[in-house]
């Protein structure tokens, strides 16, 4: 039997987080009652520990989901435009920024984790149908019942809370998804990067200013592992190293201070200067790991959904783990608004998402080796601008894979079909020119033509 959509049993979202949270308010605005159990403490009245998150990049998809709740304007407060990458080279030469889009009008925009998420969570209880709780960890999913046990995680105590169904919201590692691994025909892998990183940060000047220009994404690549700065409010940097996790060259022989210090002014000198603390900040903040997440389905009939990172974690090169999970939310919303019963949804969110949540995994890990490896490239570098004269000459007929992710709602699946067909054509057009004002148009205008 069909469970049908109402309004008078609970909605339970596991998890507060960023996906939790908006997930709790778009439900909320429809008029559900919504119970929200999240397992950490209450971010609003706790210190967030130093170094475990890592900034976010804000851009079409996650705007999106917050002009539809109302908050595009408190979060485009919270934001600092960054249009390009400003490559900073080995040596200490002078850095050079890359705009993301063609005419460097359009950018993606540094926010702050946990201002975004103590904002979402402050909406969302300021409907009285939410009530969020903390500590509170979700050991596991009755799939049939919509029932979730719960653990108290300062007393120990354990209780059963159910609704008309379970949104799981609850990350990467999320209890809510263990249950389904108990159903049939469920797939999954995880996949732990050979990076890691550590979080460190570029304070700001005496009188409050940016050391370095703050309106860009900041990366020294260095084949191998890289360095990157995304600007705060406050003038400060949070700069973050990726580095292999394990080896003769990892964070396992970064184990003094005088390595540490050697290590940055031998590859990333312009960045030491700039940071006081280095050695302290590297030995008090931890060593993150880095995950690919992936599973299918990511629904059980009408009783559990996963959303967000419990059901499709990735890496934060393409910075669009948070806009992923947001569109996620959006696209849950609209599903739900349109449906009689939550299977109805729930098949309708699957069938779109799936693929999607993949293949943004999978450009991800291909964004990673082109911010490590190949952003200093000057063949790089000359292919990138080779493609803003393709969109400036062919409009919307040729249109990057970046534009395509950060700048549209394309489906992940889409850009990364076309990303494939892009880049050959970008190579073809590449051979035996150095200018960009030599690129045979003729035959761009043909390639794209017959390919896209």
């Amino acid at each position: 039997m069909a469970r049908k959509i109402n309004f008078d049993e609970p909605v339970i979202v596991l998890g507060a987080g960023l996906s939790g949270s908006l997930m709790a308010l778009y439900l909320a605005r429809q008029g559900f009652r919504v119970e929200v159990f999240e397992r950490r403490t209450d971010m609003r009245k706790t210190r967030i520990s130093a170094g475990r998150s890592i900034n976010l990049a804000i851009s079409v998809r996650g705007l999106h989901a917050m002009e539809e709740v109302g908050l595009i304007e408190p979060v485009r407060e919270m934001c600092i435009p960054m249009p390009g990458r400003m490559i900073h080279p080995l040596g200490g030469g002078a850095p050079q920024l890359m705009p993301y889009s063609k005419d460097g009008n359009k950018a993606i925009n540094s926010i702050s984790r946990g201002h975004l998420n103590m904002l979402l969570m402050d909406e969302a209880e300021k409907h009285p149908g939410v009530r969020l709780h903390f500590q509170k960890r979700c050991l596991g999913v009755d799939l049939d019942a919509a029932t979730a046990q719960i653990i108290d995680e300062t007393t120990g105590a354990t209780s059963v809370v159910g609704g008309q169904t379970i949104l799981c919201c609850d990350g990467a590692f999320s209890g809510g998804r263990s249950s389904m691994f108990r159903s049939q025909r469920f797939d999954y892998s995880q996949v732990f990067h050979e990076a890691a990183y550590k979080e460190l940060s570029f304070p700001p000047t005496a009188t409050g200013d940016w050391q370095v220009e703050k309106n860009a994404l900041h990366i020294w690549p260095r084949g191998g592992f890289m360095l990157i700065a995304l600007p705060n409010l406050d003038g400060s940097f949070t700069v973050t190293l990726f580095y292999p996790a394990k080896g003769p060259n990892s964070f396992e022989t970064l184990d003094t201070p005088q390595r540490v210090e050697t290590f940055f002014e031998t590859y990333f000198s312009d960045a030491k200067a700039l940071m006081p603390n280095l050695s302290e900040e590297f030995f008090e903040n931890p060593t993150g790991d880095l995950v690919t997440i992936k599973c299918s389905p990511w629904v059980h009939q009408g009783t559990l959904a996963l959303v967000g990172d419990a059901a499709h974690a990735v890496v934060p090169f393409y910075g669009q783990g948070m806009n992923a999970a947001f569109e996620d939310c959006t696209e849950m919303n609209a599903c739900i608004k349109r449906s009689d019963s939550w299977e109805e949804a729930f098949a309708s969110y699957n069938a779109a998402r799936v693929a999607n949540g993949h293949a943004i995994a999978d450009l991800a890990i291909d964004n990673y080796f082109e911010m490590r490896d190949y952003a200093g490239d000057p063949d790089w570098q000359f292919r990138k601008k080779i493609e803003h004269s393709l969109e400036r000459n062919f409009g919307d007929r040729y249109v990057s894979r970046y534009e395509l992710i950060a700048f549209t709602r394309a489906p992940y699946a889409e850009a990364l079909r076309r990303g494939f067909v892009n880049d050959g054509i970008l190579k073809e057009l590449a051979v035996g020119i150095d200018r960009v004002e030599d690129v045979d148009l003729n035959l761009a205008n043909k390639l794209i033509g017959e390919r896209l």
